[in-house]
């Protein structure tokens, strides 16, 4: 096992799949690992019931919109969801990786899945306007705190309604949970490497409101969820119109 380090301090270290020369085999080895790591630790069970509560609510069809999506975990898991129990989903997953969204495209259409992915760099490119609810899982921890703040400000300013963000928990037990889940779960050596690397990138939860209140996202909720992670939640204020950021005060 390798060295777990002080995971009191966050560390950042380049991850092997972020990098663009990566051959392309063990890039999508990588995604399939990660989907099953997902499944086992309910990443769309996380995101699920604020979405299903908010069509509840509005009884009309909801728009959906995953930043950052990778091979499309969520938003396939969230179509077979909204499938079974028979409500309207639009959803849309977003990646800035051109290979993650073709990848993400093949296994939508080979579930028949009416989803569609878009190339979209989350930081620098201008987000849609017309979602009512925008997620990001398993994101965050990977960007510097300005590149947070600005990531859950833009979230806050392009959503209609909620913003969700599904992530790690920075903890040595979570640590532990990743390093060996992994390596039961998936052959894939970048897998293996990245797993633990971004549990030590991960926030704390107090870490996490402070950068959700730099944000201006103003009764924003962070709370620990099984095994290692945590849900943001935020919902737009009604007096507050959307494409419209709030800041606290």
């Amino acid at each position: 096992m390798g060295r777990i380090g002080n995971v009191a301090d966050r560390v950042r270290e380049e991850e092997v799949m972020d990098r663009p020369e990566l051959d392309q085999r063990l890039h999508e080895q990588a995604l399939t690992g990660l989907a099953r790591l997902n499944w086992l630790s309910g990443s769309v069970g996380l995101v699920w019931p604020p979405i299903a509560g908010l069509a509840s609510q509005l009884r009309r069809p909801l728009s959906v919109l995953d930043l950052a999506t990778g091979g499309g975990d969520v938003p396939l898991g969230l179509w077979r969801r909204a499938r079974r129990v028979g409500l309207d989903l639009e959803i849309c997953g977003a990646d800035v990786s051109p290979r993650a969204v073709e990848f993400a495209r093949t296994r939508a259409r080979h579930a028949g899945a009416g989803v569609r992915f878009i190339e979209l760099n989350a930081l620098d490119d201008e987000l849609p306007r017309n979602f009512d609810v925008v997620v990001c899982s398993l994101f965050l921890h990977h960007l510097d705190d300005a590149g947070a703040v600005t990531l859950l400000a833009k979230m806050a300013a392009s959503a209609r309604h909620l913003v969700l963000v599904n992530d790690l928990v920075r903890s040595r037990l979570g640590w532990m949970a990743v390093y060996f889940a992994t390596r039961l779960l998936t052959t894939s050596s970048v897998v293996w490497v990245d797993g633990p690397r971004s549990v030590r990138a991960a926030f704390t939860l107090e870490e996490a409101r402070d950068l959700a209140r730099a944000a201006g996202l103003a009764g924003c909720n962070v709370s620990r969820r099984w095994p290692c992670r945590m849900l943001l939640e935020w919902t737009r204020s009604t007096d507050l119109p959307p494409n419209q950021e709030g800041h606290d005060s």
